[in-house]
C-alpha cells in the first residue's frame, strides 16, 4: 500500500483487550455508579445472593399469577430493592470494605420494615381518607429519605439533588416569583402524597419497574448466561469483518444487537468494547476514534427495538399506548442512527486506507447460525408475542422460559441449575439501579402532579421560544442534555416528559413524536461532553483522551441529534399518518441526508474534502431532512454536484499515492 504503512494482519490473539479484568472492573466502578457494589464473600455473599434470588422469584411469581394491588406490589418491590441496595452499596464508595458489619444488617432490616409498612397496613391506609397517624408520618418521612439515600448510593448524587429540589419547590412555592409560584404545601401533605399514594414514590415509574422492567432485565440476564454475546460478536464478524475498517463495523453491529437485550450504555461499551476496541486500534484507528465508535454504538442500544431502555416502558405508560407501538415507532429512527455511525466508520476507514480482517479469521455466517442461531428464538418470540397484543409482562416471561429451553438445545449454550440461579441473582442485582431510579423519579412526578408544575413549565417554555416550534425543540434538547449529564435516562425522561414534552404537544407535535424526542436526547447525553459516561468508559479501554473521545462520539452519533428533528417535522418516520409510498420516500430522503452529514463530519467521500466541500455536503444533507419537494430536490442536487467534484478529485488523489482499501 503506497503512501501509508500497512498495519499487520490481525491475529486471534489480538482480539483480547490489553485492559485487564481488574482494570475493567475499576473503570466500571469509576464511570458507572451501579458497579460500585461490595464484592462479598463467604456467608455474607450467600445471604445477599439468596435475597436477590428471592427478589427475582417474587417478580416471576407475580408475573405468572398476577400482580398484587398496586401499593402492595410496589412496596414489596421497593422493600427488596432497599434491602439489597443498603447491603451491597456502602455509605461512601471510596472508604468501602467488602464485608458487612452488624449495623449494616440492622439498617437493611429497618429499611425493609419501612417498605413493608405499606404492605401490612394496606387496608387501614386505604380507608383513612388522608387522616394519617403520627407513626404514619414518621414512616413516610423515613421512606422518602431512604429513597433519596438509596438513590445516592446506587444511582448517584445528581438525581438526589434534582429530586430534593422538587421537594423544596413543593414546600417553598409560595415564595417563588412569576408563573412558578403556588400556594405551598405542608410537610405532612408532601409526605403523604409522596409515600402513601400512587402519585409519588409508588407511582407509575415504580409500577412499571415492578411489573415488566424487572422481568426484561431478568430476561437479559438469562440470555447472557446462554452466551448470546458470543453469537452477536461472531455474527457481526461474519457480516462485516472482511470490509474496510471491519472491526469498527463489527462494533456497530454488535452493539446494535446487544441493545436488544441490554439498556445500559456503559455496560454495553465495556462488554463488547473490551474486544472491539483493541481490534480497531490494531487495525490502525486512532484510540479516540476506536473508543468513540464503541461508545456511540453502545449508546444506541437504548433506542434499538424490541427491548429498548427502561424509559421506553415508562413512555408506554405515560402516553397510554401498547409498548409494541413504541418499539415499531422507534425502529426506523434507530436504523437511521446506526446507519449514520456506519457511514462515518466506513468513510473514516476509506480515508485512512484501513483494510478488514483476513478471511481466515472470519467465521462463516452459516456456521455461526448453526452453532448458536437457536439463541435468537427468545428474541423472535418476544416480538411475536408483543405483536399479537399480549402484555410486556407476558412477553418477558415467554422470553425467559424460551431462553432456558433454547439454551438446552446445545451443550455449549446449556444452563445448569446453578447457572439458572446465578441468572436470577444477576437479574435482581442489575435491576436495583432502575428500581431506585424509578422510585426517585416518582418523587419528581409527585411534585409535578401536586403543584401543576408540568403545565406551567410547558407554557413558560413555549413563551420563551416565542411560540415557534424550532426554538422550543432546541430548548428541550438542551434541557435533556443537561439533565442527562448526571441523571440516569429513566429519571431524565420522566422530568422532560412531564415538563418539556407537553410544550411540544401544545405546538401540535403528535404525542408519540414529542415523547420520543425527549427520550432520544436523554439517551445521547451519555456521549455528550463534558459528562459523557459511555465515552469515558470507551476511552478507558482505548487508553485515549476522555474529552476528545466524547467529542468524536458526538460527531459519530450526529444522527441522534438530527433524527429527532426529522420525525418531529415529519411524523411519518415514526409511522404516524403514513402510507408505504410516503414512508419509502421519507426513508430515501433521510438516508440521503444522513449520508451528506456523515461524510461532512469525516471530511472524506471519494477523496479528502476541504472545508468548502464539507459545508456543501452538510448543507445538502440538512436540506433533505426538511420534508418537501423543493428542499429534497435542492438537497439531492447538491449531493450530486458534490459527488461529481469528489469523483474528479479521486483520480488525482490516487495518482498521488493515496491509501486504498479493499
Amino acid at each position: 500500500m503506497s503512501g501509508q504503512e500497512q498495519p499487520e494482519p490481525l491475529r486471534t490473539s489480538d482480539m483480547r483487550s490489553d485492559v485487564t479484568e481488574e482494570e475493567l472492573a475499576k473503570l466500571l466502578r469509576k464511570v458507572d455508579k451501579e458497579s460500585t457494589f461490595r464484592k462479598l464473600t463467604g456467608y455474607q455473599f450467600r445471604i445477599v445472593y439468596w435475597l436477590a434470588v428471592a427478589f427475582s422469584c417474587f417478580q416471576l411469581y407475580t408475573g405468572f399469577f398476577g400482580a398484587y394491588p398496586a401499593q402492595i406490589q410496589r412496596s414489596v418491590h421497593l422493600s427488596f430493592a432497599f434491602a439489597l441496595v443498603f447491603l451491597l452499596y456502602p455509605f461512601r464508595a471510596k472508604t468501602a470494605v467488602d464485608r458487612l458489619r452488624w449495623f449494616n444488617y440492622l439498617f437493611a432490616a429497618f429499611t425493609v420494615g419501612v417498605g413493608l409498612f405499606l404492605t401490612f397496613n394496606y387496608t387501614r391506609l386505604m380507608m383513612t381518607a388522608g387522616d394519617y397517624t403520627t407513626l404514619d408520618m414518621v414512616v413516610g418521612i423515613c421512606g422518602t429519605l431512604l429513597t433519596l439515600e438509596a438513590a445516592r448510593r446506587a444511582v448517584g448524587l445528581p438525581i438526589v439533588v434534582v429530586a430534593s429540589s422538587f421537594l423544596a419547590y413543593a414546600y417553598f412555592g409560595a415564595y417563588l416569583p412569576g408563573f412558578l409560584s403556588h400556594r405551598g404545601y405542608s410537610i405532612e401533605r408532601i409526605v403523604s402524597h409522596m409515600y402513601f399514594t400512587t402519585e409519588g414514590i409508588l407511582g407509575i415509574p415504580l409500577g412499571v419497574s415492578s411489573s415488566f422492567i424487572f422481568l426484561f432485565i431478568l430476561f437479559g440476564a438469562f440470555l447472557e448466561k446462554t452466551g448470546i454475546g458470543k453469537l452477536f460478536i461472531d455474527l457481526a464478524d461474519a457480516i462485516a469483518g472482511w470490509a474496510a475498517g471491519g472491526p469498527a463495523k463489527v462494533a456497530v453491529i454488535t452493539s446494535a444487537l446487544e441493545g436488544t437485550v441490554s439498556g445500559s450504555s456503559v455496560a454495553n461499551t465495556v462488554g463488547s468494547g473490551s474486544f472491539t476496541i483493541p481490534m480497531m486500534k490494531k487495525l490502525g484507528y486512532r484510540p479516540e476514534f476506536a473508543g468513540a465508535v464503541e461508545a456511540a454504538a453502545s449508546t444506541g442500544g437504548q433506542i434499538m427495538p424490541p427491548i429498548m431502555g427502561a424509559a421506553a416502558f415508562l413512555m408506554a405508560e405515560f402516553i397510554g399506548v401498547p409498548y409494541i407501538e413504541i418499539a415499531k415507532a422507534a425502529a426506523i429512527p434507530a436504523c437511521l442512527y446506526f446507519a449514520g455511525i456506519f457511514i462515518e466508520v466506513h468513510f473514516e476507514a476509506k480515508r485512512c486506507g484501513l483494510k478488514g480482517m483476513p478471511w481466515e479469521q472470519i467465521p462463516r455466517i452459516w456456521t455461526v447460525l448453526k452453532e448458536r442461531g437457536h439463541l435468537f428464538v427468545p428474541l423472535i418470540a418476544i416480538i411475536y408475542v408483543l405483536t399479537e397484543g399480549f402484555t410486556p409482562t407476558r412477553a418477558a416471561l415467554v422470553g425467559i422460559c424460551l431462553s432456558v429451553a433454547a439454551g438446552m438445545l446445545r451443550k455449549a449454550t446449556r444452563m445448569t441449575i446453578p447457572e439458572i440461579f446465578n441468572a436470577l441473582e444477576a437479574g435482581a442485582r442489575g435491576a436495583l439501579g432502575v428500581a431506585i431510579a424509578c422510585a426517585t423519579a416518582g418523587i419528581i412526578v409527585g411534585v409535578v402532579t401536586l403543584t401543576g408544575l408540568g403545565l406551567k413549565m410547558a407554557n413558560g417554555l413555549v413563551d420563551l421560544a416565542g411560540g415557534y416550534l424550532l426554538p422550543t425543540l432546541f430548548f428541550t434538547m438542551i434541557t435533556s442534555l443537561i439533565l442527562g449529564m448526571g441523571v440516569p435516562t429513566t429519571a431524565n425522561y420522566v422530568i422532560t416528559a412531564t415538563m418539556a414534552a407537553p410544550a411540544l404537544i401544545l405546538l401540535g407535535v403528535p404525542k408519540l413524536a414529542a415523547h420520543l424526542f425527549v427520550f432520544y436526547f436523554g439517551i445521547v447525553a451519555d456521549i455528550t461532553p463534558p459528562v459523557a459516561l459511555a465515552a469515558y468508559a470507551g476511552s478507558g479501554i482505548a487508553r485515549s483522551d476522555p474529552f476528545w473521545t466524547g467529542v468524536t462520539a458526538s460527531k459519530l452519533a450526529i444522527g441522534a441529534f438530527i433524527v429527532p428533528y426529522i420525525f418531529v417535522m415529519n411524523p411519518a418516520m415514526v409511522l404516524i399518518d403514513t402510507t408505504p409510498y410516503l414512508l419509502a420516500l421519507n426513508l430515501l430522503t433521510s438516508s440521503g441526508g444522513m449520508f451528506g452529514v456523515g461524510v461532512a463530519m469525516i471530511g472524506f467521500c471519494l477523496a479528502p474534502m476541504n472545508w468548502v466541500e464539507r459545508a456543501w455536503f452538510a448543507m445538502g444533507g440538512l436540506l433533505l431532512i426538511d420534508p418537501g419537494l423543493l428542499t429534497d430536490g435542492i438537497g439531492f442536487g447538491m449531493l450530486g454536484i458534490g459527488l461529481l467534484i469528489q469523483w474528479r478529485r479521486q483520480k488525482a488523489w490516487i495518482a498521488a499515492g493515496s491509501p486504498t482499501t479493499a
